[in-house]
């Protein structure tokens, strides 16, 4: 991919409104304050939870003042396991204070592509107005540092998901699906910088393919009022421009003629979109021009001319897509603004303009009550929970500049000392309120023997091997893997579905093999040693597959009850339907052709060591 243009960055603002002002001075002071609001949301949280059985299980008392000393000494660490039967109860309709004082409103399902089922997590109405405090600081964060944002429109591509019941009749959807069902967000005021492109009626359309088309024609149409662009994840974004890519024909015609496809058949989203779409030659004409040309090296700044960034989750597993987004974007800033789960909304990324790789996020104090566990006590294994001692957790303000830690939280809605299952390494602080930058997931590893890779250092390896494709114009679409334990040794496979320059040659065999052992030489001294010495690991294969099968697999997510927001193509697989896919779609097969080096006496008990 040709190398994109240096970033240009938009005018700075210098009239900051007074309700953006306000909302500044509230983040300058819960940050100044934190260990202070840290310890008024614990007292908070145990008060309006004092009825809850699981507190009295593990010994604080219903009628007892709250006891922040008590909680920390006596409420376990645990992970989504632990409280799973007391989920199930509250999903099968025990209505009585499981874990929460406060009536369960929803639940909330975790993305269930970091390996295995969906989870479901128990949050109250009150959660709402929360979530919505942190989506209100996000403007005046990023107004404060690009001028103009109250002078146009965003385009964003937003979605939901059909929401199911638990068998006690409570909703049971992603997080954001519950927010823009909300009246949150349906009903939400007048806010000059928060004027989409996207009708109500178009996110809300649970058909992925009639919500995107109609979106994105929308968003052609308001192509000189677009200032702003993005999705939740990079990936997203990526498929939208795709999507794009295959059906502008359409949407151009219906430019020209004013006339909505004929495959749109949502009655609300027509109306919506007939609302805007008017016959209109001249940009029929634009988009015909841009869109047919061989090259959409920049295509966002050439069919939205007045995009001051690109607003898209670029950290962790997403780092990948940064390439990719500064071509489409020619150049236009990739901004990164927010951290938020399906458990709790964590904080905001306080300098939105600056480079993916500089992204920290500072946790606003009042969301939630942090704790940290060192990730030096624990390293990057399958940990135990019940192997955890409480009393090395730290405080928000407590953690050290430069270490790494798995953040642990307590919520409103009833989850106490929840390993959330992210690293996170301390890379900063606004005012006493620490900075992180995410590192990775923990516990999304490979693993055949003894070996454990992490998602990240599979994705270095993968960057790594795929330089040896450059030659011959080739580039890596997507990628997954599993760990094949049927074979004798077991294995790692990779599955890469590749994109092909314009009359590019083929690379051949002995390109795919080299790409397999780069791939090896850069992984742990762990694996190494399984593959050179002890032979418990096989030769790492590479599998490419059909162009497309990536598409194939999100729609079989969205399928299993996935949300198009969340979604992330999984960096790691189990055996079952999704390498049944794949496997279907295979077109050859390469393995690593020799051994990698692997130098005896390596530390080898932690596979950052390399």
């Amino acid at each position: 991919m040709p190398e994109a243009p240096k970033t240009a960055q938009p005018p700075v603002a210098t009239d900051v409104p007074e309700e953006h002002r306000k909302a500044l001075e509230f983040i300058d002071d819960v940050t100044a304050n934190a260990d202070e609001v840290q310890r008024s949301v614990l007292a908070e949280i145990l008060t309006q939870n004092a009825a809850a059985e699981y507190l009295h299980r593990h010994g604080l008392k219903a009628s007892a003042a709250p006891d922040a000393d008590a909680f920390k000494r006596l409420v376990p660490v645990v992970t989504y396991e632990d409280l799973q039967p007391d989920i199930l109860r509250i999903a099968h309709g025990d209505s009585s204070p499981i874990l929460s004082g406060r009536p369960i409103s929803e639940f909330l399902t975790s993305s269930g592509t970091s390996g295995g089922e969906r989870k479901l997590m128990p949050t109250i109405a009150d959660e709402l107005d929360r979530r919505s405090m942190l989506y209100g600081l996000l403007m005046p964060v990023m107004s404060r540092s690009v001028a103009g944002l109250d002078k146009g429109k965003g385009m964003y591509l937003l979605f939901v998901k059909s929401e199911s019941r638990t068998p006690g009749g409570l909703p049971a959807r992603p997080v954001l699906t519950s927010y823009y069902k909300s009246r949150h967000f349906l009903d939400r005021p007048y806010d000059p910088y928060n004027v989409y492109t996207s009708p109500n009626e178009a996110v809300l359309c649970a058909d992925s393919y009639q919500s995107m088309y109609a979106q994105l024609l929308c968003g052609l149409i308001h192509r000189d009022d677009v200032v702003r662009v993005g999705a939740v994840f990079a990936s997203g974004f990526i498929r939208a421009i795709r999507f794009l890519e295959k059906h502008w024909p359409r949407m151009c015609r219906d430019v020209r003629t004013g006339i909505l496809d004929p495959e749109i058949t949502d009655r609300a989203v027509r109306e919506a979109v007939g609302r805007v779409l008017r016959p209109d030659g001249e940009l029929a004409d634009v988009i015909e021009s841009e869109c047919g040309k061989r090259s959409w090296d920049g295509i966002i700044r050439r069919l939205w001319p007045n995009t001051k960034y690109i607003d898209v989750i670029v950290t962790g597993t997403m780092a990948q897509y940064i390439p990719t987004l500064e071509s489409y974007g020619g150049g236009l800033p990739l901004t990164c603004t927010m951290y938020a789960s399906s458990e709790c909304y964590f904080g905001l990324n306080l300098n939105p303009m600056c480079k993916p790789s500089e992204v920290a996020y500072t946790l606003i104090p009042s969301m939630g009550y942090f704790e940290f566990l060192p990730v030096r006590n624990y390293g990057n294994g399958p940990a135990n929970a019940a192997a955890v001692d409480h009393r090395d957790l730290v405080d928000l303000v407590d953690v050290k500049l430069g270490q790494e830690y798995e953040l642990v939280v307590t919520t409103y809605a009833g989850l106490y000392r929840y390993r959330v299952g992210d690293v996170l390494r301390v890379a900063g602080f606004k005012n006493k309120a620490p900075q992180f930058k995410f590192v990775r997931r923990k516990n999304v590893a490979l693993s055949i023997d003894a070996d454990k890779t992490d998602e990240v250092e599979l994705q270095a390896a993968v960057q790594k091997a795929v330089g040896h494709l450059e030659p011959f114009g080739a580039s890596l679409v997507e990628y997954t893997s599993y760990a094949d334990a049927a074979s004798i040794p077991g294995h790692y496979v990779l599955f890469w579905e590749l994109r092909a320059g314009p009359a590019a040659p083929v690379p051949p065999p002995s390109v795919f093999e080299d790409c397999c052992l780069a791939v090896e030489e850069a992984l742990n001294s762990v694996y190494r040693q399984g593959r050179a010495c002890d032979r418990s690991i096989g030769p790492l294969e590479i599998r490419v597959v059909e162009e497309g099968t990536f598409d194939k697999l999100m729609d079989y997510a969205l399928s299993q009850g996935a949300s198009i927001n969340q979604y992330k193509a999984p960096r790691c697989v189990r055996p079952g339907p999704l390498v049944e896919l794949l496997d279907a779609r295979v077109r050859s097969k390469f393995f690593s052709p020799k051994c990698p080096k692997w130098v005896p006496g390596h530390k080898t008990w932690s596979s950052n060591d390399d």
